[in-house]
């Protein structure tokens, strides 16, 4: 079959793009422009890219245009295919019925945890010798991609609640068909999508409605509006949490440099003490439904367990991109101030005695607009410094609806932290390369590249270094 992906250098279109060629189909695709990871990776997995959208780009005998997510209705390669008669499926379409169709599907969906919680979970089972297929938000650094095509009977998908295509406004995760969904979180997200909490809370509720009787929901009882939202689903719930009741919980939870240890309780009993890699105890609780997904698909809870000391993270989850001159520089995906909270909190646990400054670019076109803008001071309390520039094309946000990076910082110095706004990444490379000292950790959150702001402090650090 050949197939061409319309705006391929998305990190899901990406990943489909590298299954579909994985399953031996001709492959190829275009999109705007091409921006790492995903370029590098698409000419590491052989598939051809063209720049810009143009109907000349599909062939006559395409038998296939998938159409991401991020293409409006006037995209001229996708209007072309449609005149055509061309069949044109949507990239969530696709994934379902080339891929998951005749698996057991396993969702991970939530506000917050997605793509930790599923890429964990496809680690612990690949360890445990199911050969499952995944396809995650993410790039898990054991397998250097963010899919894998298994010959076992499971799939792990990374469900996310965002519109699936122009031409198909529900969410993304309802095409997958579940039999075992893993809820970690319901906090309003995605402002462009959804109109309110009630909107966003019944996009959830769809989910649920879509288990089978003898499907599985693994749900955070943490969360209340995840138990409001279990409430109705048709099948067994199995909770996890760090609150009193959850079947599977963790307690003497204990932040390291190298990993975070707790003892792991399952039903009330102990089961053992368990090493995770990672940071934070958002991390922990994100552990705790894996390793209930992974009982409920016959691996033993002890071997899982053993299994999370290979798992070597995830690109963009708090990943160490340099270490240079004493300054340790980090890169995060963190743009919700729930997520901005735990992460900074996170990097505080995991390097306790260093100088903490955090770097944010609101990118998201929820925190481009002013939705939470009285939540996110709070969210970088654990940090000695903040440094904020102003939302990514901002012009694009009507000013009335726009965050106002200026007000954070004035927010964040009443609140008696230090806190300065920067115009741009140059700015706040200039700035931090001359006076960080040794023994800095720079956590820089953004969701996209952040005109490669890690490289260039890392490059300028090294020159001073020099």
């Amino acid at each position: 079959m050949r197939v061409h992906l319309v705006a391929i250098c998305g990190t899901g279109m990406g990943a489909l793009a590298g299954l579909l060629k994985e399953a031996g189909h001709e492959v190829q695709g275009s999109d705007r422009a091409f921006y790492p990871p995903m370029a590098e990776r698409l000419q590491a997995w052989g598939i051809p890219t063209l720049q810009g959208f143009d109907p000349a780009h599909l062939d006559p005998d395409t038998d296939l245009v998938i159409v991401g997510n991020v293409c409006r209705r006037d995209n001229p390669e996708a209007q072309a295919a449609l005149q055509r008669g061309l069949r044109v499926m949507s990239f969530p379409q696709a994934l379902s019925e080339f891929f998951i169709a005749g698996k057991t599907s396993v969702v991970v969906a939530g506000t917050h945890g997605k793509t930790t919680t599923a890429a964990l979970l496809s680690y612990v089972l690949v360890e445990a010798g199911l050969d499952p297929s995944f396809l995650v938000g993410g790039i898990p650094q054991n397998f250097g991609k963010s899919f894998h095509l298994g010959r076992g009977g499971v799939f792990v998908v990374e469900g996310d609640e965002y519109d699936t295509a122009f031409f198909d406004k529900r969410p993304k995760f309802v095409h997958y068909r579940p039999k075992i969904v893993v809820l970690t979180a319901v906090e309003f997200d995605h402002a462009d999508i959804y109109r309110d909490m009630e909107a966003y809370r019944a996009a959830f509720a769809g989910l649920m409605s879509l288990l089978p009787a003898d499907g599985l929901l693994v749900a955070c009882a943490d969360d209340p509006e995840v138990n409001a939202v279990a409430s109705a689903a048709p099948c067994r719930v199995v909770t996890y949490g760090l609150g009193p009741g959850a079947a599977w919980s963790a307690a003497e939870i204990q932040p390291g440099e190298d990993a975070t240890r707790f003892t792991l309780i399952r039903q009330g009993s102990h089961v053992g003490t368990v090493t995770l890699p990672l940071a934070g105890r958002h991390n922990v609780v994100n552990t705790l439904g894996v390793l209930a997904a992974a009982e409920a698909l016959g691996v033993d809870v002890k071997k899982a367990a053993g299994s999370l000391t290979g798992f070597a993270g995830i690109a963009r989850r708090m990943q160490v991109r340099g270490v240079v001159d004493g300054v340790t520089v980090i890169d995060d995906f963190a743009h919700h101030p729930t997520k901005v909270r735990e992460t900074v909190r996170a990097a505080r646990a995991r390097y306790p005695r260093s100088h903490l400054v955090a770097v944010f670019e609101p990118r998201t076109a929820t925190s481009r607009r002013k939705v939470f803008q009285e939540a996110y001071p709070a969210s970088f309390a654990a940090a000695d410094e903040v440094v904020v520039v102003p939302p990514f094309d901002a012009e694009k946000i009507p000013e009335a609806e726009r965050f106002d990076s200026a007000a954070l910082v004035a927010a964040l110095q009443q609140n008696g932290q230090k806190a300065v706004l920067h115009e741009n990444a140059d700015e706040v490379v200039a700035a931090l390369s001359g006076r960080l000292g040794k023994d800095a950790v720079v956590l820089i959150m953004s969701n996209g590249a952040f005109d490669n702001i890690h490289e260039k402090l890392l490059s300028a650090l090294r020159a001073r270094e020099g």
